[in-house]
């Protein structure tokens, strides 16, 4: 079978860290074929999507004494050949965010990838709903006291009710931008200010003091959760997100974990959203990640598992695929 993966350039990437790459070997260690390109490189002719694909070999990384341990020459490009994306059996959308404009307009040429013939994940469709702030506020009954705006008198009105409370850009990732604020903060007008200075609307949420044992990435398959890990804040941080050097540990997936996942199912799985990682602080979901969810290294590494294989097994059983 043949996978492509829609990357950042595939020299930026970190191979003991990244889960694209961890897809990546998984797919070729079980006998597929292993295509890259970039969001840039995507084009439609003829009613199709198209790519400058380049088939890529991996020397897997090697886990040793706890460590992934990766050759300094990690992956070794094809020539680059421009081919119709339905000629693959699957198409992994692994672009880290931000959700732009570029970004938006891969997922519209994606919209051209007939889904009876190639599995698109995640759906570009669903990608493009699923703001990986604002999804979670559907599910209210599981998520801690949310708004969203960018008035200051709303949002300190609910700051006073609330307590201390994180502010977070809606268009963030890995932990940045998010700010905590407490009532009478003197620095309040310019903490607002700086967060909506683009005249967006922000995300407040009440805090977690929960937050300090970690931030939980539980990742879901298909709406089932298949493994988590805990990301700790470390100093004065008080972001556990390991973009900004939180410490990563082992974690189970709780009861907890799963009645969230439960509820969130029906939701992903109408929405194409197949690959996910979802945080929970305190037995509270704070966001759905779709765009690129990262942690199978890390999840794999604590717990000796292979996620990644698991996910592209899912894959090959999937009618697009199977029917081919």
């Amino acid at each position: 079978m043949k996978f492509t993966f829609i990357i950042d350039p595939i020299q930026k990437l970190d191979p003991g860290h990244d889960t694209s790459v961890a897809l990546m070997e998984a797919a070729q260690m079980l006998g597929h074929e292993v295509w890259v390109t970039e969001a840039r490189l995507l084009s439609v002719t003829g009613g199709k999507a198209w790519a400058e694909l380049q088939q890529v070999q991996i020397t897997p990384a090697q886990l040793v004494d706890g460590h992934w341990v990766v050759e300094s020459n990690w992956y070794q490009l094809g020539d680059r050949t421009l081919l119709c994306l339905e000629e693959m059996d699957a198409v992994f959308m692994r672009t880290d965010p931000p959700v732009n404009v570029p970004y938006l307009y891969a997922t519209y040429i994606l919209d051209y990838v007939n889904p009876a013939k190639t599995l698109v994940v995640n759906s570009p469709a669903g990608l493009r709903l699923a703001n990986e702030k604002m999804y979670a506020l559907q599910f209210a009954d599981v998520i801690p006291k949310t708004i969203v705006s960018q008035d200051k008198r709303v949002i300190r009105q609910f700051i006073e009710q609330q307590g201390a409370a994180v502010i977070k850009p809606l268009g963030g990732k890995g932990g940045e931008g998010i700010l905590l604020i407490e009532p009478g903060d003197r620095n309040f007008n310019s903490l607002v200010e700086i967060s909506t200075q683009n005249q967006y609307p922000i995300m407040v949420q009440t805090f977690l003091p929960e937050a300090k044992d970690g931030d939980k990435r539980v990742i879901l398959l298909n709406g089932e959760p298949i493994g988590a890990v805990n990301r700790i804040p470390t100093g004065s941080e008080f972001r556990g997100n390991m973009a900004v050097g939180g410490r990563v540990a082992a974690a189970e997936v709780t009861e907890r974990d799963r009645q969230i996942c439960s509820l969130l199912a029906p939701t992903l799985r109408r929405d194409g959203l197949i690959f996910v990682g979802i945080d929970v602080i305190g037995g509270y979901l704070t966001e759905v990640n779709v765009t690129s969810p990262t942690g199978i290294r890390e999840v794999d590494r604590l717990n000796n598992v292979r996620l990644g294989e698991q996910v592209i097994r899912w894959v090959e059983q999937q009618p697009a695929i199977r029917s081919v």
